[in-house]
């Protein structure tokens, strides 16, 4: 046996369904790891299709197309071993989430994903069959143990068995883990206590790249026996690391230092600004267009947009209106001039005026309420897609999780549009972030009057968000309790939350299902995002 393995970790960024572009950046990668020596390449889980694949998966010249391309890159490891996520097929046409063993062109060994998540983001049962075998293959005189994700996750997965752990010297994980706050540091707890269990190395190639609401953040380590870190991939951007790991078992020096963990605010930001763009650009948009408001939502969201993709390619839209103060007004376009990007003016009044002498007749038994406020949201919702319409330009609505919890957006209106950014970062992060963003060069590129005046929707006179909902800091506590621990009301106020507020609040998250259905796509950021995490019954009469 070798006294050590240099092992070459590719946290490639994949596209969903471009077998012939992810067998390209393969191919590239394991180029890179042969000019530097290593004797391993290791890829993430399902490198060849993306993930999550979702119904391609039930095409069947999809998983053929899948299968060729990995015979294709078996060519190519002569002198090195490859492990390379695909979708394998038995006789009986099952699929399995699998990972190959390349070596010599040739594929040497198939493990077969058993522990299939269902659960949260997850949905794998209903594509894959669960392997019923443990993965241990060898590679030369060594004995390697394989895993894919989920299987590390399970305490009953053949990886914890003994008769395993005393098998292999180490133990390779390839992962498709999606980011939500705090989820690396929960990561390598689990990998440095696998490592003790099986007295070996953890080898663990975690994805990186936005896929629709999913982000993944990367993060690929290596740690060795004694759990002790000995290499990292950088998080949130594409990234390949060379690691020497001795052989021999529970030997090796301290590995290098491990990097510091980011901020909250700092993670939080780089994993809106890598599915903002991903999303952006892999599904061939140019630019984007933001209605700037200047409320510190759209300020937020324009910012990010700008660090995505540069200001040439953002373009801001300001709608006034006769509710709009001259203060806002004079923020959106001095954040427009910071940001150095153009700012289009339509003036709504007039379209306005036009639709309340169209409804004059019908609404004029009724007094007037939120139904004249809404009109102005969809009169500003209607030229932002006209213009996205006309120059293929992606609009970015601008409404966060606080707001979209509980139905505090107009269908058609403030919801119109094709990537909501911040639909899953409560109001109270919202602030935090534009204050980290402002202490980056170029600094304080979001007006301070933004940050410091009361949110409003300025629909009619001297308006405030805190008029309908509860202060913010009250109602994301509330939001985080109901919403992504599932508490009841009776543990939600015995956590401080007043009762009446918590059940209006309850009733207006539940009411509101149906407009978060018709909402766009947006980066999740918290442990349960409305839509592919909380899944809730429109039609539905259970009351808390």
């Amino acid at each position: 046996m070798k006294a050590s393995l240099k092992v070459y970790l590719a946290q490639i960024n994949t596209v969903v369904g471009d077998l012939h572009g992810n067998r390209e950046r393969v191919l590239r990668a394991i180029g890179d790891a042969k000019r530097k020596g290593a004797d391993l390449v290791t890829f993430p889980e399902l490198a060849l299709t993306g993930y999550p694949p979702e119904d391609l998966l039930l095409q069947r010249h999809f998983i053929s197309g899948n299968l060729k391309a990995l015979k294709s890159i078996a060519h190519f490891t002569r002198g090195i071993y490859a492990v390379v996520g695909f979708v394998d097929r038995d006789k009986r046409r099952r699929l399995f989430n699998a990972a190959a063993l390349l070596s010599d062109g040739k594929i040497q060994n198939v493990y077969h994903k058993v522990s299939l998540p269902n659960y949260g983001v997850f949905d794998e049962r209903r594509y894959f069959v669960p392997g019923d075998r443990p993965g241990v293959w060898s590679m030369g005189k060594l004995k390697v143990g394989i895993s894919i994700c989920e299987d590390i996750w399970q305490k009953d997965n053949f990886v914890y068995q003994k008769k395993v752990a005393d098998k292999i010297s180490l133990l390779i994980n390839i992962s498709a883990s999606p980011y939500h706050l705090g989820k690396q540091s929960v990561r390598e707890r689990l990998l440095k206590s696998l490592a003790r269990h099986i007295e070996g190395p953890v080898i663990y190639n975690n994805l990186v790249g936005g896929q629709d609401e999913l982000v993944f953040d990367g993060g690929s380590l290596i740690v060795d026996a004694r759990g002790r870190f000995m290499g990292q991939a950088r998080r949130f951007e594409e990234d390949a690391r060379m690691v020497e790991i001795p052989m021999r078992r529970g030997a090796g020096p301290r590995g290098p230092t491990r990097p510091a963990p980011l901020r909250l605010e700092e993670e939080v930001y780089k994993a809106l600004l890598l599915g903002t763009r991903d999303y952006i650009k892999k599904n061939g948009f140019k630019k984007v267009l933001i209605g700037l408001s200047g409320g510190i939502d759209s300020a937020l969201v324009a910012r990010i947009a700008v660090d995505a993709l540069g200001p040439r390619d953002v373009i801001g839209v300001t709608l006034p209106s006769m509710f709009s103060s001259k203060e806002t007004y004079r923020d959106a376009k001095q954040l427009a001039k910071n940001l150095g990007i153009p700012c289009l003016e339509f003036n709504i009044d007039g379209v306005f005026k036009k639709y309340l002498g169209l409804f004059k007749k019908t609404f004029a038994p009724y007094p007037k309420d939120i139904t004249e406020e809404n009109l102005q949201a969809r009169i500003r919702g209607n030229i932002l897609m006209a213009l996205s319409n006309k120059f293929g330009y992606l609009v970015l609505t601008t409404g966060n999780k606080s707001e979209m919890a509980t139905g505090y957006c107009t269908l058609y209106g403030d919801m119109a549009g094709g990537f909501a950014v911040i639909k899953d970062v409560p109001k109270t992060l919202v602030f935090r972030l534009a204050r980290y963003r402002n202490c980056l060069p170029p600094k304080n590129s979001i007006p301070f009057s933004i940050l410091k005046r009361p949110p409003t929707a300025e629909l009619k006179a001297n308006q405030e968000d805190q008029d309908t909902l509860p202060p913010y800091t009250t109602l994301d506590k509330f939001l985080e309790l109901y919403v992504e621990k599932d508490m009841s009301l009776e543990e939600i106020v015995r956590k401080g939350v007043p009762l009446a507020l918590a059940r209006k609040m309850a009733g207006r998250v539940d009411r509101s299902e149906y407009k978060r259905r018709q909402s766009p796509p947006g980066v999740k950021i918290t442990l349960k995002a409305f839509g592919r995490d909380r899944r809730i019954p429109i039609t539905n009469r259970y009351e808390p």
